[in-house]
């Protein structure tokens, strides 16, 4: 292999670890999250409150544009994420509900 060839693998080598350790980073961070969201779902259940809470949905997506503007990711990506994770806890929660 060329200099630049192996200078190229080794770069992409270095980013591919970062992608994997940032992976984990992400999965085991929706790990917690889904952690607290059954927490919440248990209480709703208990004190008998619907398991979807729709301004603070909206309250949340609009945070989580406003990071992702500041992280130069695209908003609408952010929005389209947070939306699949507040479905599929809000399934969760339904599944307390009595």
């Amino acid at each position: 292999m060329t200099d630049t060839v192996t200078r190229a693998a080794e770069v992409l080598k270095g980013h591919r670890e970062s992608i994997d350790r940032l992976d984990a980073i992400l999965i085991y961070t929706l790990g917690e999250r889904f952690k607290h969201t059954q927490a919440v779902g248990k209480l709703k259940a208990e004190h008998d409150l619907p398991p979807s809470d729709p301004a603070r949905e909206a309250t949340q997506i609009a945070r989580l544009e406003d990071l992702a503007s500041r992280a130069d990711l695209d908003p609408n990506f952010a929005k389209k994420l947070l939306n699949f994770i507040i479905a599929e806890v809000i399934q969760h929660h339904k599944k307390h509900q009595k």
